[in-house]
């Protein structure tokens, strides 16, 4: 095995519309599996197909979300209807999750889709965890959302890091597009994990690894060019809010796309902050910026139509 503290554990390693997801079987005594992450809802009827090939007959116990972002939560109420599984998410969005406040949750913000899903149990940074017959400490992980947890295994230095790190890189810090403080937090996050004995990640999206040291030092490089240069930040994350709509419909008339645009307060928020003199909407910022992917070919042109490509 490439990483034997992954042994027993089944990763589904997904993609970027969903996130990966972490099946911790159940050992001897425990009521049913635990599932960390459950991709997104347009995935949910891969994701159950998957789990249940797994699973095997055994039951699967809960979904425990590492943040509520719809890439990793958007399968939570399939899963529910599927397995009777509990869903436990971090204990600050729980509130907003539990009463369902629409206007308040980032996929209404952002413009995604996200299937409704019901919260059984809230779990905090500092609490344990006990799954497969191992101990999970769950440990705060703000920065991308300030919210995030991580989840580590300290005998096998397994660390299941959501959003917080990835091999190369850093996702999006999302409170700094609205003016909250994020980019610290971020750095904060990368030098707790830098203090724990990691011997291998599972990243929200992206393969498993070892070199915990590299990706540490490529994320916090991008860190700091993102503090240094906040309207860099702001545009990548445009590109990346843009590339993920594309994902989520697949195809659609330019005029869908920027309509869509128009009408999400995230992007509306940034168009304010970052957007540079002369852009008169957040649909026009939205359009120079998928002149950026086609012409990257992160996106594909068909007469009125706009494309995703992989």
């Amino acid at each position: 095995m490439e990483f034997p503290s992954l042994e027993g554990i089944r990763v589904f390693e997904r993609g970027w519309l969903s996130s990966n997801q972490v099946l911790i079987p159940a050992a001897a005594g425990e009521s049913g599996a635990l599932l960390i992450d459950s991709g997104h809802g347009l995935h949910s009827e891969q994701t159950v197909s998957l789990l249940r090939a797994e699973l095997q007959g055994q039951g699967l116990r809960a979904v425990l979300n590492t943040h509520l972002h719809s890439d990793h939560c958007g399968g939570n109420a399939r899963l529910q209807r599927a397995f009777g599984a509990e869903v436990w998410v971090p204990e600050g969005e729980a509130a907003l999750a539990r009463h369902w406040e629409e206007a308040a949750l980032s996929h209404a913000l952002s413009g995604q889709y996200l299937p409704r899903f019901k919260v059984q149990r809230s779990v905090a940074a500092g609490e344990i965890v006990e799954a497969g017959g191992l101990v999970w400490e769950l440990l705060a992980a703000p920065g991308h959302d300030p919210h995030a947890l991580m989840l580590f295994e300290r005998e096998r230095g397994l660390l299941i890091s959501g959003d917080a790190l990835w091999e190369r890189g850093h996702a999006v810090v999302f409170p700094e597009l609205v003016g909250e403080s994020g980019f610290e937090e971020a750095l904060w996050t990368l030098e707790t994990i830098e203090h724990l004995p990691v011997r291998c990640v599972v990243p929200g999206h992206g393969r498993a690894f070892a070199d915990v040291a590299t990706s540490l030092r490529h994320a916090r490089e991008c860190l700091i060019r993102w503090q240094r240069d906040p309207f860099m930040h702001a545009r990548h994350a445009l590109r990346v809010l843009v590339k993920y709509h594309l994902m989520e419909v697949g195809r659609e008339p330019l005029a869908a796309t920027l309509i869509w645009a128009a009408g999400v307060p995230l992007l509306r928020r940034m168009w304010e902050r970052f957007a540079p003199v002369g852009v008169a909407s957040p649909a026009s910022w939205c359009e120079q910026v998928l002149g950026e992917l086609l012409g990257r070919g992160l996106a594909r042109r068909v007469g009125d139509e706009v494309l995703d490509t992989a």
